[in-house]
C-alpha cells in the first residue's frame, strides 16, 4: 500500500512519499522516512520489498558520495539517475534482484533545470513532469495529469500535490496515512509540512 509522488515545476521538485511501513495486514511503523537525501541537490524516493529498499537505498546512497568525495564535486541529476538505473538493471540480471521502484528528483545547478526520473523494478527509466508509484498512482496520475503545470510556483505544486494525497485518502481502501514531503530547488534539499 505504499505511495508516493513527484512533481516539477519552475525550479524545483517536489517528493512525498507515505510514512506507512506495513507488511501484509500489519502495520509496524508510521514514521518511516522513505525519502534519501542523495546529494546537496538530489533526492530518491523508493518503495517496494521493505528489506530491499533500504538496503539498495543505502548502497546508492554510498556510492553517490564515494564519487564526490572521489572527484570533487556531485553528480548531476541525469547522470545520477542514469547511474541508479544501471545498478538496478545490474542486480536484475543477479540472482539476488531488488524488488525496489524509484522516483529521482535533483535540481541541475548548471542548467538550472529541476529533473525528475522514474525508475521501475525492471531498471526502466524515463524522464518526467511528474510521476507516481504505488497504488496512489492509479488515483493520482489522472490528477497529475489535468492539474500539473510546469510554470506553476511551489505554492500552486503543493496545492496540486495536496489535492492527490486528499484523493488516495478518500478513494483508497487503506488510507496510508501521513506522508513526508521534501522539496529540492536551487536553495538545496528542504522539507516542507502540508
Amino acid at each position: 500500500m505504499e505511495t508516493s509522488f513527484g512533481i516539477t515545476g519552475k525550479g524545483y521538485v517536489i517528493i512525498a512519499a507515505d510514512t506507512t511501513s506495513a507488511r501484509s495486514i500489519i502495520k509496524m511503523k508510521t514514521d518511516e522516512d522513505k525519502i534519501k537525501t542523495l546529494s546537496p541537490h538530489l533526492l530518491m524516493a523508493y518503495s517496494g520489498e521493505p528489506g530491499d529498499t533500504v538496503q539498495f537505498a543505502e548502497f546508492v546512497e554510498r556510492n553517490i558520495r564515494l564519487y564526490q568525495i572521489r572527484n570533487l564535486y556531485a553528480l548531476r541529476p541525469a547522470a545520477a539517475a542514469a547511474w541508479i538505473r544501471r545498478a538496478l538493471a545490474n542486480s536484475l540480471r543477479s540472482r539476488k534482484p531488488y524488488g525496489v521502484n524509484l522516483l529521482v528528483g535533483g535540481y541541475d545547478t548548471a542548467s538550472t533545470d529541476p529533473h525528475l526520473y522514474w525508475i521501475d523494478y525492471f531498471g526502466a527509466m524515463t524522464e518526467v513532469p511528474f510521476a507516481a508509484h504505488g497504488y496512489g498512482a492509479y488515483f493520482a496520475l489522472s490528477l497529475l495529469d489535468r492539474y500539473h503545470d510546469p510554470e506553476a510556483s511551489l505554492e500552486e505544486g503543493l496545492a496540486v500535490l495536496r489535492r492527490c494525497i486528499d484523493e488516495v485518502a478518500k478513494r483508497l481502501v487503506i488510507d496510508p496515512g501521513k506522508y513526508k514531503v521534501k522539496v529540492v530547488d536551487k536553495d538545496g534539499v528542504r522539507e516542507v509540512e502540508l
